[in-house]
């Protein structure tokens, strides 16, 4: 072996959730590990650094912003100008940022893992050289995780690669409060983006490829949602199919088959794509699904033996709390009795707009069906938030808006579904996942006892 090469026990591409929580777990252990991340501005994965963490920060300021001013015009306190607002949240934003990507290396330091900065790519099934960095190395481990994550996606359309158009990163550090913002795409990013800047005083405009407004909820709590962004200033444009992008000194012109809109930015947010390229993947023999992602079996391994992959690469839903489960099953694989596998899992997801938007399980239609196909019976449990008097915390905040819906299979007392759109959903709806992985009773939920007055009262007032 050269000075240019080094052996390891653990190498782990990619600084995410998974990949790091291991890496400084089989560290500890006395394993000797690497963890590669291609940008020290990454330290910590993309939920520190530029995806959950950040854009939740700037959410949150959103919202006391929207209050603040909601607040002076009734004549209670005061509020500055919206752009002034938003300086300052992305000031808030990045220092809290460089604190916690300080924080995510000097725990690998501290840890004993080896972090090397450069890019990755396999020269053979267990041999991955290293470039980009402050030398050329070539490094070889018996376990293999790649952890490179997700990008977001850019199709081929004419001007796509505009200033003026931004991803979900860019548009973090908007370099000017915009009047009027487009955003493409119709998802969680867009209508988390879409409301934070409608709350920063920005007149959004979302263009949704779909046909069908937030297509995998049921109708009764889309139309709501919909009502409520709309509430919020936000114009929703379905089955707006976007053609190009024209920009000048003044803005960006969307076309899309309806016409043309104009805007100050354009928001790309229709959806990420699995992080592999040059990775060199075929050298290592590595396979890939008809997505891009790179294909692994219910313990994470890929066709390769002793090279896994965790994270959004993997092809799975791209929620860093996933990832972190990835670790569990990968290190349950190697280094335990193989029994956590990624079988069977049920996976809670929250859009955090105005209120959060939260579901798990099934939805309507597919409870029904699968109800009525063991020969049971569906109870449909329904109701506007603003209307269950048992739970007034959402009114005290003076967010009375949305709806609970849960699926109950009545003769097991079981939790098919469940969907909260209101506040504290993002925490209720982990008790409501706990509940289904572990089979408890639906009434057992509602007959517990709460604390008084909390978001957790609505299992009382529908499930008892």
């Amino acid at each position: 072996m050269s000075d240019s090469d080094q052996e390891f026990d653990v190498l782990v591409l990619g600084f995410g959730k998974a990949g790091k929580t291991i890496a400084m777990a089989r560290a500890k252990a006395g394993d000797r590990v690497a963890l590669i991340e291609k940008s020290p501005d990454m330290y910590g994965g993309t939920c520190i650094n530029v995806g959950c963490v950040p854009t939740k920060t700037l959410l949150t300021d959103a919202h006391l912003h929207s209050s603040a001013r909601t607040a002076a015009a009734a004549g209670v306190g005061s509020e500055g100008g919206d752009a002034d607002a938003l300086s300052a949240a992305q000031d808030r934003r990045d220092t809290l940022i460089g604190k916690l990507n300080a924080v995510n290396k000097k725990l690998a330091d501290d840890a004993g893992v080896t972090v090397i900065d450069g890019d990755a790519e396999f020269t053979g099934p267990k041999d991955v050289r290293i470039t980009g960095g402050p030398d050329e190395l070539t490094v070889t481990a018996q376990t293999i995780i790649i952890n490179t994550g997700s990008v977001p996606v850019r199709p081929p359309i004419p001007g796509i690669d505009d200033p003026r158009v931004l991803d979900s990163t860019q548009v973090q550090h908007v370099p000017t409060h915009p009047s009027q913002l487009a955003i493409v795409g119709g998802g969680p990013i867009g209508l988390e983006f879409a409301t934070m800047f409608a709350q920063f005083g920005t007149s959004v405009t979302v263009l949704d490829g779909s046909e069908q407004f937030l297509a995998r909820f049921d109708r009764d709590v889309a139309e709501q949602v919909r009502a409520d962004l709309e509430k919020l200033g936000i114009t929703i444009l379905s089955g707006a199919k976007v053609s190009g992008f024209t920009s000048d000194d003044d803005g960006v012109t969307v076309s899309h088959d309806g016409g043309e809109l104009k805007a100050d930015y354009a928001l790309l947010a229709v959806g990420r794509r699995p992080a592999t390229d040059g990775l060199g993947l075929e050298a290592a023999g590595i396979a890939t699904t008809e997505r891009g992602a790179v294909e692994v079996d219910e313990h994470l391994q890929t066709n390769v033996e002793g090279v896994y992959a965790a994270g959004d690469v993997n092809g799975g839903p791209q929620f860093t709390y996933v990832s972190f489960d990835d670790h569990r099953v990968i290190t349950s694989a190697v280094w335990g009795d193989g029994s956590r596998t990624t079988s069977g899992r049920i996976v809670p997801s929250s859009t955090f707009i105005t209120p959060p938007l939260s579901q798990v399980g099934l939805g309507e239609d597919a409870a029904r069906e699968d109800a009525e196909g063991r020969g049971h019976t569906l109870d449909v449990r329904s109701k506007n938030i603003a209307d269950i008097p048992i739970m007034p915390r959402p009114k005290i905040l003076g967010e009375p808006e949305g709806i609970a819906k849960f699926l109950i299979d009545v003769e097991d007392d079981r939790i098919l579904g469940c969907t909260l759109y209101c506040v504290d959903s993002q925490e209720l709806i982990n008790l409501v996942t706990v509940a289904m992985t572990q089979s408890v009773p639906a009434s057992a939920l509602g007959s517990a006892i709460y604390t008084h007055p909390s978001s957790s009262e609505v299992f009382n007032a529908l499930l008892a």
